[in-house]
């Protein structure tokens, strides 16, 4: 069973940055086929930032320009660096990673071709 775990949400006014960060079991890589995604009150789950399997990345059009998703590989974390936030941006923040990688996989922002999930953590811009 992969487990997921985010962490490095907060509280933070208009035009401030977070950083969020997802770790994962020994086994579970963290350097492909990965995302976030984020879930506001009364919203459906919306797919923000994902590495594909050859590292390329794609971003929603609302964060573009704004966050960042990148691989540390020497601790298998992924990050979410969030700049010039917005009170827009406030949700709940998940990693997912899919079941397979293959070569082939681009980067996706479809929640439905992700398997496992973390627990998420919170978002509060304030204005």
């Amino acid at each position: 069973q992969v487990q997921l775990v985010e962490s490095g949400g907060g509280s933070v006014q208009a035009g401030g940055s977070l950083k969020l960060s997802c770790t994962a079991d020994g086994y579970t890589y963290l350097s492909a086929c990965v995302a976030w995604f984020r879930q506001a009150p009364g919203k459906q789950r919306e797919g923000v930032a994902t590495i594909g399997s050859t590292g390329s990345t794609t971003y929603a059009d609302s964060v573009k320009g704004r966050f960042t998703i990148s691989h540390d590989n020497a601790k298998n974390t992924l990050s979410l660096q969030m700049d010039s936030l917005k009170p827009e941006d406030s949700a709940m923040y998940y990693c997912a990673r899919r079941a397979t990688c293959y070569y082939y996989f681009g980067p996706s922002l479809r929640e439905v071709d992700y398997a496992y999930w973390g627990q998420g953590t919170q978002v509060t811009v304030s204005s």
